[in-house]
């Protein structure tokens, strides 16, 4: 099929799911202007409007209902020709859209990601790092990583690693020299927490539970949060391996060594299909390999 035709399909699809052309831009990387174009090409081809547009937003006409519902079908009927096609290939090939969490831009990615380009050099990826909740059918993406599995049946989520969480301040921080002997001594303190993430409970083989204080500061952004405590406006949970280089460091210190905080799993997330395309195999085995080693 024509690729233009095809690329032209999946920005009036995109408009038509998301109801806007900007979130339709964001999602495929796209200009605004760039979309413009071409739905304008698009109708201007078929001869027919397909989009009653107003300032606040855009509806499908009659044309627009009927072209959307042949649209969605040739391409999925373009992407299973495509999956089986590089099913065939000896080498994996292709872009590949990965979705992950904003901490992993920290460098989590970066060994799997330089593996999968030396091993594969037919391979490009797309990484967005998002901390925010995202509809993953909305997103195109061929891999997502998160961190709860997806009850969707048309979805398929891999375990691919289950890491420790760790309550951490900075070195400068003045809970850092203080000798703790229970965790009430937080309460003095300021407690950053991230928005999208549940409460935690400590827990201690002897002492019990203690459920961390109401915080102070919540953001949405891991990133955020490590350099907010990296720079002692308080004390957090944080992913260990997240933090690990700052530990070892001594930029930052672990809080409460013998109590502990519930582990996290990372999920691998794909669109459940009738062939596996060799690229995603191959990302999912370099995440799988390079995840176990942290």
């Amino acid at each position: 099929m024509n690729t233009k035709l095809l690329r032209s399909l999946q920005v009036f699809v995109a408009v038509t799911d998301s109801g806007s052309m900007s979130v339709a831009a964001r999602e495929l990387h796209m200009t605004v202007s760039a979309i413009s174009q071409q739905l304008r090409k698009l109708e201007h081809d078929i001869g027919l409007s397909l989009f009653n547009r107003n300032t606040r937003s855009l509806s499908l006409t009659e044309a627009g209902r009927i072209y959307y519902e042949t649209s969605k079908q040739m391409l999925q009927t373009a992407e299973l020709a495509q999956q089986k096609i590089e099913s065939l290939q000896d080498d994996p090939t292709g872009k590949i859209n990965i979705i992950a969490p904003e901490g992993f831009g920290g460098g989590l990615l970066s060994e799997p990601l330089k593996k999968l380009c030396e091993e594969f050099p037919k391979i490009t990826i797309s990484l967005t790092v998002t901390d925010e909740p995202k509809d993953i059918i909305a997103s195109s993406a061929d891999l997502v990583l998160c961190f709860a599995p997806v009850s969707d049946t048309n979805f398929s989520s891999l375990v691919l690693a289950t890491w420790k969480r760790i309550l951490c301040v900075s070195a400068d921080h003045p809970l850092a020299n203080e000798t703790l002997t229970s965790p009430e001594a937080l309460n003095a303190h300021t407690y950053i927490a991230h928005r999208h993430i549940e409460e935690y409970v400590m827990k201690h083989e002897s002492e019990g539970e203690y459920e961390l204080d109401t915080q102070r500061i919540d953001v949405n952004s891991m990133q955020t949060l490590i350099k907010l405590t990296q720079d002692s406006v308080g004390y957090a949970v944080l992913p260990e391996p997240e933090v690990r280089h700052l530990l070892k460091s001594g930029e930052m210190k672990q809080l409460f060594t013998d109590w502990e905080l519930p582990d996290y799993t990372v999920y691998a997330v794909t669109p459940k299909r009738e062939l596996m395309p060799a690229k995603i195999g191959a990302a999912i085995t370099c995440l799988q390999d390079l995840f176990a080693q942290i």
